[in-house]
């Protein structure tokens, strides 16, 4: 068996650096190395491939712990200790780690400035674990951390996939401005992409640009941002499965209704001219290698229509003309390319900017995701866990609620299936009950923080809770401190749960995981 462990030169280049500024031993610090890989990638630590670096003495490593070490390395890997050909190798693994584990350690030294009392302060924050032992991980589970139960002092989570135990995973957050529902919300969608391994996405609409602005949260969820009205959005809304008529008759139509659902005075003459110029975007195009056309062509077509019929300038052609000018959506001619998939991707479109159109812009993303939606199969499920593809989150959701938008009213009650969630957040438990489609009864999870003159019946509704409890809430919601929150019950010993939430600044101290 191998005598030694062989780092990679890098590795030794990092190792002489913190030896430089902490003065720890060689073997203390590849120590350190390997149990901060082994603890934040697990079994999915990378391979490396160069040895060129310093050489560890296996008796140096280990010491008089190498059983512990062995132990460690097969509980994590789900190895008898019995298990000789993984034995055999496991030094080779005890080197990816190491090596791994350095370039962690170099990111912390960087962070901090190469000031010592910083890099242990952050180091101890990604290290720092519950002390009750080592659990094994489900990633199936997407496990999120609410906070603490106000009644028992308990730590309260959920297990937002486990179709046994909840009927769907979409959720509502309402409270008004400063009570922590920003926090909380940005917890929740960190821990889902921690949770997921980053698989499951999500995409997100800024209001404020604070989310956006928030360094640690694009960070932690490796989101990318997109600012509009500086920058374009790489989606294309016209791309479509298929350019026969029908399809494009059909697509037509529901751009149009998109375009209505943000303006009452959008009457049948607009919406029928509206479909009209999408259709001759469509046949200018039909003849072309790429078939979709894109804002500034339809904006084109208005032009010429309305000169040619003589009309006067109306809402419709402001609406088409500022989508073409302001560039909010790929057009032709762009460098990069628009994307394939919008459930694929994680981001933040911050509309804060945007003198105009901002709920138009969230309408045809909403739309583009339903239609990918409706596309897809069934997300798989495994041992009671369903796959979780996106997270739909909707801030300032009172501006949407009442609109009447199909395709948000069809992912909230078809999204189970397919793998996409909803998220909610918005100033008051009434925003739910729309007389054209009651939201409510299709919430799995609510939170309720701090709000002013509250109704007994939304209460109840929101809470699925009985009349006398949601009247006794109402005065306790109106003075509810700031991070604090009443949920739907979330055990089977409550009628409802009173939590103080765990807020993503201080889930996520310094950038980095510190649960």
């Amino acid at each position: 068996m191998a005598d030694r462990i062989h780092t990679s030169k890098k590795s030794e280049e990092i190792l002489e650096s913190l030896r430089y500024v902490t003065k720890l031993e060689v073997n203390t610090l590849a120590r350190i190395a390997f149990c901060l890989s082994l603890k934040k990638t697990g079994i999915f630590v990378p391979h490396s491939e160069d040895s060129g670096g310093k050489q560890i003495l296996r008796g140096s490593f280990f010491g008089d712990e190498e059983i512990f070490f062995k132990t460690l390395l097969c509980t994590v890997y789900e190895k008898s200790i019995e298990d000789e050909a993984f034995a055999y190798s496991r030094l080779l693994v005890v080197k990816d780690h190491v090596d791994n584990g350095f370039t962690l350690l170099d990111e912390i030294f960087q962070k901090s400035n190469k000031d010592e009392l910083k890099f242990y302060e952050i180091l101890f924050y990604q290290m720092k674990a519950d002390c009750g032992g080592i659990e094994k991980e489900n990633y199936d589970a997407l496990k999120i951390i609410l906070g603490i139960n106000d009644l028992t002092n308990q730590m309260i989570g959920v297990e937002l996939n486990k179709t046994d135990r909840h009927v769907n995973p979409h959720l509502a957050i309402v409270g008004k401005p400063g009570g922590g529902k920003t926090q909380f919300l940005l917890k929740i969608l960190a821990d889902i992409r921690k949770s997921s391994r980053f698989n499951t996405n999500f995409i997100l609409f800024d209001y404020k640009g604070d989310v956006s602005q928030n360094a640690d949260f694009i960070s932690v969820t490796k989101a990318e941002v997109f600012r509009l009205p500086h920058e374009h959005l790489p989606i294309n809304p016209f791309i479509l499965s298929d350019y026969q008529e029908n399809t494009v008759l059909l697509s037509s139509r529901e751009k149009t209704e998109s375009f209505a659902s943000i303006d009452k005075h959008f009457g049948p003459v607009q919406k029928g001219h509206l479909t009209e110029i999408i259709k001759k975007g469509y046949k200018a195009r039909s003849q072309l290698s790429v078939k979709y056309p894109d804002f500034k062509e339809l904006c084109y077509i208005a032009e010429d229509d309305y000169e040619e019929d003589g009309k006067k300038r109306d809402t419709l052609m402001e609406t088409l003309k500022d989508l073409a000018q302001f560039h909010l959506f790929w057009q032709h001619g762009d460098s990069d390319e628009p994307i394939d998939s919008v459930a694929g991707k994680t981001m933040v479109i911050d509309l804060h900017e945007l003198p105009v159109l901002k709920q138009l812009v969230a309408y045809l993303v909403i739309e583009r995701l339903y239609k990918e939606m409706a596309g897809l199969p069934d997300s798989k499920t495994k041992d009671e866990y369903r796959e979780i593809r996106t997270v739909l989150v909707i801030d300032e959701a009172h501006n949407y609620l009442s609109q009447k938008n199909p395709f948000l009213e069809k992912i909230v009650r078809e999204g189970r299936s397919k793998g996409i969630a909803v998220f909610f957040a918005s100033q008051s438990p009434s925003d739910y009950d729309q007389p054209s489609f009651d939201f409510r009864e299709l919430l799995e999870f609510s939170f309720i923080f701090q709000c002013d003159g509250v109704s007994a019946k939304a209460v109840q509704e929101l809470l699925a809770c009985s009349q006398k409890t949601a009247k006794e809430l109402q005065t306790d919601i109106a003075k509810q401190k700031v991070f604090h929150a009443i949920s739907k019950s979330l055990n089977d010993s409550e009628e409802v749960t009173r939590l103080k939430i765990m807020p993503f600044y201080e889930a996520f101290e310094n950038g980095e995981y510190s649960q």
